[in-house]
């Protein structure tokens, strides 16, 4: 089974694409490199470059490759980028994964993983968050996402497309092989920036917000390891080839940690400190989103295997030390 991942160049979609790899499973990558970097595809990987939402390449692609699968990483992510510019967050993530799901209709791909977001939940209504939870995305991202999942459904529906939606809590760490890792330049992700911090790459670290009402004032999230993400999709992928229904799950953990006790752990482990700054809220974050992980781990045999905060930030801060090196030898 062929496997086409788009957005196969950038952090998570690179891990899935090592995933596929090691288990010896054929794999294309498609990502017009935007924000992905040629260097994090593997060796041996056949890569395009080009737009999901480019129907005749991407059918191109899968008539080529004889691809059976889809798992669909491709779009934009930083929550506060959504609210300022939503129309680009609608074309690219809602129009252009249409026409995705299109070119995977008329190509008779059967199988289709959608990187979706707990942001779809909003504030949330409840702790830990189960899928039936209310859906009211407060973010043009999280909405963005929501419109790909209801068209997926649609065409499971109308065509017979067997999908899965992973509703991503929040993603952090690398490789534990340190073979790839979170690496743009203009990442957001709390784990990622203060590893840059910890590393001497920033000379402070904002922390937004601390009147939120969680225990300490700051937003609280669920952290999972990209790695045991992937891990998750590969279960997905072999869940819908042995004939399983549709299905939308939570990858997460199940417990959240603040963002206070995310940087206490990066000092922890990192044995530097450095410069923390209060500033205001962001515009679209909830006070806090924990997962209900039930779903994944009893439908598709999902276990994790790196479900530990500190070594989470133990494997972000070896790659932000790799990149460092490399940018010296430059």
């Amino acid at each position: 089974m062929t496997v086409l991942v788009t957005g196969g160049a950038g952090y998570i979609g690179s891990h899935m694409t090592l995933a596929l790899v090691d288990l010896g499973r054929p794999v294309v990558v498609l990502d017009d490199l935007s924000t992905g970097f040629r260097s994090a595809i593997p060796d041996g990987v056949p890569f395009v470059e080009g737009c999901v939402g480019d129907e005749e390449l991407v059918g191109r692609v899968i008539a080529e490759h004889g691809v059976e699968a889809i798992v669909h990483f491709a779009g934009s992510i930083v929550v506060p980028d959504s609210v300022t510019d939503p129309l680009g967050y609608y074309l690219n993530n809602t129009v252009r994964s249409r026409a995705l799901i299109a070119s995977a209709v008329a190509g008779g791909v059967k199988r289709f993983v959608f990187s979706s977001t707990a942001a779809v939940y909003g504030e949330g209504s409840s702790e830990p968050l189960t899928e039936t939870a209310p859906l009211d995305p407060v973010s043009p991202y999280g909405a963005s996402k929501l419109m790909t999942e209801r068209m997926l459904a649609d065409a499971s529906r109308a065509y017979g497309l067997a999908y899965a939606a992973l509703r991503y809590f929040n993603v952090a760490g690398a490789d534990p092989e340190g073979r790839a890792g979170q690496s743009s330049a203009r990442a957001t992700h709390l784990i990622k920036v203060a590893s840059q911090a910890a590393a001497g790459l920033r000379d402070k670290l904002q922390m937004f917000g601390e009147d939120y009402p969680t225990p300490d004032g700051t937003c609280v999230r669920d952290y999972i390891h990209v790695t045991d993400l992937a891990k998750a999709h590969v279960l997905a992928l072999d869940y819908l080839a042995a004939g399983g229904a549709s299905l939308v799950a939570n990858c997460g953990y199940g417990r959240g940690a603040s963002v206070r006790e995310v940087i206490s752990s990066v000092k922890r482990v990192s044995g530097a400190d450095f410069l923390v700054e209060p500033a205001p809220r962001r515009d679209g974050d909830p006070a806090s989103l924990v997962a209900d992980p039930s779903k994944a781990r009893s439908t598709l045999g999902w276990t994790p295997d790196h479900d530990d905060l500190d070594e989470i930030v133990g494997h972000a801060l070896a790659w932000e030390r790799r990149l460092a090196e490399r940018g010296a030898a430059a």
